[in-house]
């Protein structure tokens, strides 16, 4: 495998597909059907799916149960059988059989030149618009029988999973139409069973709203199941005598839509997408309760194996990967993130005032990013406790490199906000503590190291917090999610720690959303968010360091990287566990090109870039570095704050326990091993 390939990251390409229906005709039905397959195949897909009772049309009532008709299936799916064996995709083709005293809705699984197993449809609809108890028997409770057709001999029954040997993950389990709108489903047993991509070939005609309640059911179903699901609906050429079809195609994966087909097309269609096995397997293996619920069950399946033998080149990526996995690019997905994560972290802070008894919050205000959302945080929190905005002890502190810009922007936002405002210049006092240390800079050497640097953010927590204690408030910290992570704070006297927390649980990429939304959403007045806006436009620094004339300010990002790909790194890596590897192939896919893929709502097309795979990869080692063998320490004594993002927390209290003194070698050897340079 190259790196290139999907097939080396843990992924498969599934696909829905829906042919042109000819009623009662399985030779042109099988036709079609081969020709859909061998469209798979140029697409390397690894398993295809297709309508419920598409051999013989689903819809043409007693002429199922004419022995002519039957034989014609047979010779279809012998057909298709033979013309499979150079094919790469399992097949899985709904068929009538016959099987003992009588015939079984069913679903044939073929793959290169064999039947690997017919799972039979244990729940048949009887009732409205549904006659199948006429025509069909149910296969409940058949299990480790045999089936022979057309001299083809198969496992027969409900007892069947299908396990690629040669790629990690991939176990198919497969359901019929009505089997997946009942309480219990088969999906569900297969999938505590092993089956990670669940199948649904269905009939299902087409009325006003079914289209809603089908998306439910997938939806639900891969969500509940941790699963892939692909649904196959039939369509146009199906018999119309009292119903119609949409050939509705959708494929999910762990309750997301990745992919989904147009409704009453004219012809067929084959909807694709690239499933993510690996974070199936991790998400199961995180979540113990699946496992718990899959050994209260004692059913047996057979699991049949197959060798799909995938492409090791680079076949594309057929997957919408965000940019920003802690910010939805759609739009009404973004503003309601951005509602809920604003009242969480307002409601976190309100409850722990109620809880302390506190009446007065301290905070610094520096005119960054971070500070300015923890400070209109304080501000809706102080409103929803009926208490005065002077309650709000908000400081700006200046330090040796403090821009005019930043300190304007906090004056402004602290009057705008009608808080209790000071300035406090830290320049005298540090450079007290920088001669007492025996540091340079004391000396007047232009010295700019790292202690110089603490020395400021240090203060400025000192101050704060005996602010507090004079003042009898708490102080609010503003460092956020993704400084956690990359463990750019100032530990323990310094901006590491507080009283509480508000953006410990904010990946930075998300809080310039989070501003913008209160601007939009008009949580404050005008005056209050034309300051917010400026600050929207500034550059991130930390201010730390004195420039000269003419030169840039010091950047925070060509330290640790840009926020945008480290917190790319941050979520996949707290999430779902996954390889280095896999993250830089996806990272790749997500922003090698400006152009490709959509950006979120107001995001400025100025600030909008690109990295090739040696960027990415040398911003992924530093974030390694730095996450797995030097920050821990610092995130092992955070102070409370509420979790925000699904993504997860930071908190040792929550998702994330680890050692502070643990080596990052592992996660590097991947990053070196697999990442080409």
């Amino acid at each position: 495998m190259t790196f290139h390939s999907i097939y080396a990251h843990g992924f498969a390409r599934v696909a829905a597909c829906v042919t042109t229906s000819h009623v009662a005709d399985p030779s042109a039905n099988a036709k079609a059907v081969l020709a859909a397959a061998n469209a798979c195949h140029e697409q390397s897909v690894a398993v295809a799916v297709f309508p419920e009772l598409c051999l013989s049309g689903y819809a043409i009532e007693d002429l199922v149960k004419q022995d002519p008709l039957l034989d014609a299936v047979e010779r279809g799916l012998a057909g298709l059988v033979e013309g499979s064996a150079a094919l790469m995709p399992v097949l899985i083709v709904g068929a009538p059989l016959r099987f003992g005293h009588r015939i079984y809705n069913c679903a044939v699984v073929i793959h290169r030149g064999n039947v690997l197993g017919v799972v039979p449809k244990t729940y048949l609809p009887t009732y409205r618009e549904f006659y199948e108890g006429r025509h069909f028997a149910s296969g409940a409770g058949i299990v480790g029988e045999t089936i022979a057709f057309g001299g083809l001999h198969a496992p027969f029954g409900v007892d069947l999973l299908f396990s690629a040997e040669d790629v990690p993950g991939l176990t198919i389990g497969v359901e019929i139409c009505e089997d997946m709108w009942i309480p219990v489903t088969p999906a569900s047993e297969l999938a505590l069973a092993g089956a990670s991509v669940l199948i649904n070939l269905s009939g299902s005609p087409i009325t006003i709203g079914r289209a809603r309640s089908r998306a439910l059911l997938c939806q639900s179903t891969s969500a509940r199941c941790l699963a892939a699901y692909v649904y196959s609906a039939a369509g146009a050429g199906e018999s119309t005598t009292d119903l119609s079809w949409d050939g509705q195609t959708s494929i999910y994966e762990n309750g997301v839509l990745l992919a989904e087909g147009e409704r009453f097309r004219q012809s067929g269609q084959i909807t694709t997408a690239d499933i993510d096995l690996d974070l199936l397997r991790q998400e199961r293996a995180l979540m113990g309760t699946f496992d718990d619920n899959r050994r209260q069950r004692e059913a047996f399946f057979r699991k049949v194996t197959f060798a799909l033998k995938p492409p090791a080149a680079d076949i594309g990526f057929l997957r919408k990967v965000e940019r920003f996995p802690f910010v939805p690019s759609d739009e009404s997905l973004l503003e309601q993130d951005c509602y809920e994560a604003y009242n969480i972290q307002v409601a976190g802070l309100v409850q722990r005032m109620r809880a302390t008894g506190t009446k007065r919050v301290v905070i610094g205000v520096s005119g960054g990013l971070d500070s300015t959302h923890a400070l209109i945080v304080a501000a809706k929190a102080v409103d929803l406790l009926g208490l005065p905005r002077e309650n709000i002890l908000a400081y700006t502190m200046p330090g040796f490199a403090t821009g005019s810009e930043s300190k304007t922007h906090a004056l402004a936002l602290m009057q705008a906000l009608q808080t209790s405002w000071q300035e406090l210049d830290i320049r005298t006092t540090a450079t007290q503590m920088l001669k007492d240390i025996g540091h340079p800079f004391g000396r007047g050497e232009k010295v700019y190291d790292v202690t110089f640097e603490n020395v400021q953010a240090g203060l400025r927590t000192d101050y704060l917090f005996r602010l507090a204690n004079h003042h009898g408030g708490i102080v609010i910290g503003t460092g956020d999610l993704s400084e956690l992570a990359l463990g750019w704070c100032t530990y323990g006297v310094g901006d590491q720690m507080a009283h509480y927390n508000v953006n410990a649980g904010v990946p930075k990429t998300l809080i310039q959303h989070l501003i913008r939304w209160v601007i939009s959403s008009r949580q404050f007045s005008a005056d209050v968010n034309r300051t917010l806006g400026a600050i929207l436009a500034a550059e991130i620094s930390p201010e730390l360091v004195p420039v000269e004339a003419g030169q840039k300010p010091q950047s925070t990002e060509a330290s640790v990287g840009p926020y945008e790909l480290q917190d790319f790194n941050l979520f996949y890596t707290l999430r779902f566990g996954m390889r280095p590897s896999k993250i830089a192939f996806m990272a790749q896919h997500a922003w090698k090109d400006v152009a490709k893929g959509e950006w979120p709502p107001a995001f400025p097309s100025d600030r909008r870039r690109a990295y090739d795979l040696p960027e990415i990869r040398r911003w992924l080692e530093v974030f390694l570095r730095r996450f797995f063998a030097f920050s821990q320490f610092k995130r092992s004594a955070m102070p409370n704050g509420p979790k925000v993002s699904a993504g997860g927390s930071l908190s040792p209290r929550g998702d994330w326990r680890a050692p502070s003194d643990s080596s990052a070698a592992a996660w590097l050897e991947d990053l070196e091993r697999n990442v080409p340079n």
